[in-house]
């Protein structure tokens, strides 16, 4: 599996995962996120936002898968939580209300992984064992080495992949595992000397006098 590392160095783009098979429509219903933003947001923006958080897309059983994968793409480390715990399920919940296109996908997805996993286990992906689960998901996550009839998988694991990253890597904890300070001012003294002489280059005295230096 592609661990924290390597997550950060995806570049993510738009994936044409393709139809999956349809599920069937849930009869559970999962629990909506809070109506409420931080930010501010124009009244058209406001009204929309506040209707999707009002749907429900997903079920629960298919909110527990999500979290699963979430959390096995990028598990808690020594630096910061998991993706549940930068509330990424709740981020794919929104963006598939936001972005339908997204819906039949990762639905299909969900569905054919708990049909891959009652033909092996004889349980639904949730209910498998963490080895179980791990297996399974080696088989998709990978998709240079996958196997044909794994092809569905890989698509729709490579899309929920992306949306896991995307979804940890702009939250408060994904912003700060990556040690990332935004607009803050920094303290620079220009070009290290020996990067100038190795091009022949050279401040001039006016250049000098007219910068601000900063004492290491």
């Amino acid at each position: 599996m592609k661990r924290r590392d390597s997550i950060k160095a995806l570049v993510l783009s738009t994936v044409s995962a393709g139809l999956l098979i349809d599920a069937c429509k849930p009869k559970e219903t999962a629990s909506a996120a809070p109506n409420a933003f931080s930010l501010d947001r124009a009244k058209e923006e406001l009204e929309r936002e506040q209707k999707l958080l009002s749907e429900t897309f997903f079920n629960a059983h298919e909110m527990a898968t999500i979290t699963l994968l979430a959390d096995i793409i990028i598990p808690a480390d020594a630096t910061s939580g998991s993706a549940s715990e930068a509330k990424v399920p709740e981020f794919i919940a929104f963006i598939v209300k936001d972005i339908p296109a997204h819906q039949t996908p990762l639905r299909g997805g969900l569905r054919w992984l708990d049909v891959q996993c009652m033909k092996r286990y004889e349980k639904a992906f949730k209910d498998c064992s963490e080895q179980q689960q791990l297996e399974m998901v080696d088989e998709i996550a990978w998709p240079e080495k996958a196997k044909p009839e794994m092809k569905q998988g890989v698509a729709f694991f490579n899309l929920l992949r992306n949306l896991v990253a995307t979804g940890f890597y702009t939250s408060e904890i994904g912003v700060k595992d990556l040690a990332y300070n935004g607009n803050v001012p920094n303290q620079w003294n220009g070009v290290p000397d020996e990067i100038l002489k190795q091009y022949g280059l050279s401040y001039t005295q006016k250049d000098l006098d007219d910068c601000i230096s900063f004492d290491a």
